[in-house]
């Protein structure tokens, strides 16, 4: 079954071909990084509008990178949400009319089903039930992954997420859009203990829930009483916003994974690409044994490949969606709740 995925919730253009759900034919991303970066941020309306302008193309490019034509597509996979309802919209209305005009299935996809199953692109991929921890700008969450259809959310950020902190973290002291990556870079050559912040949702009520926005503020504070740093003191803050971000993470998935009597853990979005992360949490592994499963760096930020992985076990299961599929900016993940 070959599955043309689309995406287009945030600032990615990506179409993707994937074949069975896990091997992919072509994957195709248009970034506007420098679209936003003058704003430190992704600006809603300029999203959408720069979405329009790559479509099409990116399409005809996944297409022909894969070797094949829309006559040979078996079915749509588009995410659905959550996301910028405009910049979704684009991706969305698109995959509606090449499902309507070939007479092929179409299928919406959650967005954060689709870095689940990003992993799945990989030979080396976690057997269920398994811990996921999505986190990415717009989402940090710990998930209890049975199967492709049932996912449990056990908790999420109660107001930013790690990404999102990340990137204003990154804005305010002058490091520009998208900060992860420059936080990530600075911090290798920093302190991590030089600046003492705080690690919230610690009580046991909490004990899967985040909160990044105390975090940005102390941040925050401390610029206002320190100034903007520079040279050393700047990788000095940076090694300590990262490194306290990174050890809630740890310790809550860790938590989860003891409570949860679970020993295979992936995670995933856009964070995951974090160097520390990523080290931390193979460590975290190998003392409390558990197997870790990391999507490589391209697959952990949007793309359509792993739309494409979610909508074929979507289409396994039966599933269709109608003409009147429509976008949703707050589309709830679907599943039960611990």
């Amino acid at each position: 079954m070959l599955i043309l995925g689309l995406e287009s919730s945030c600032d990615e253009t990506a179409a993707a071909v994937v074949k069975n759900g896990r091997r992919i034919l072509s994957d195709i991303v248009a970034s506007q990084f420098e679209i936003h970066a003058p704003y430190g941020g992704v600006v809603p309306e300029l999203a959408s509008r720069a979405h329009v302008v790559h479509i099409v193309p990116i399409l005809s490019a996944a297409l022909e990178s894969a070797g094949v034509t829309l006559d040979e597509i078996d079915g749509v996979a588009v995410t659905q949400g959550p996301g910028l309802v405009g910049a979704l919209l684009v991706a969305l209305q698109v995959g509606k009319a090449i499902a309507y005009a070939r007479d092929i299935p179409l299928v919406g996809v959650h967005h954060l089903e689709g870095h689940l199953n990003a992993v799945y692109l990989e030979d080396d991929a976690p057997p269920f039930p398994h811990l996921a921890l999505v986190v990415s700008g717009g989402h940090t969450s710990l998930l209890r992954v049975n199967d492709h259809s049932e996912v449990i959310e056990l908790g999420a950020t109660r107001d930013d997420a790690a990404g999102e902190a990340f990137d204003k973290v990154a804005k305010l002291v002058g490091l520009g859009y998208p900060g992860g990556v420059a936080i990530d870079r600075l911090a290798r050559e920093g302190n991590p203990e030089a600046v003492p912040l705080p690690r919230a949702m610690t009580a046991k009520h909490t004990a899967d829930d985040f909160s990044f926005s105390g975090l940005k503020t102390a941040v925050l504070n401390h610029v206002r009483k320190h100034g903007v740093p520079e040279g050393r003191s700047l990788a000095d803050l940076c090694a300590s916003f990262q490194a306290t971000a990174v050890e809630v993470l740890v310790r809550k998935t860790r938590k989860a994974a003891r409570r949860q009597r679970l020993h295979h853990v992936q995670i995933c979005g856009g964070v995951a690409a974090n160097s520390l992360l990523r080290s931390e949490m193979r460590r975290a592994g190998e003392e409390d044994g558990f197997d870790l499963y990391v999507p490589p760096p391209k697959r952990c930020t949007d793309n359509a490949a792993m739309i494409a992985a979610a909508g074929y076990y979507r289409f396994e299961r039966g599933e269709r969606a109608g003409w009147d599929l429509n976008a949703s900016a707050s589309l709830p993940l679907p599943g039960p709740k611990a």
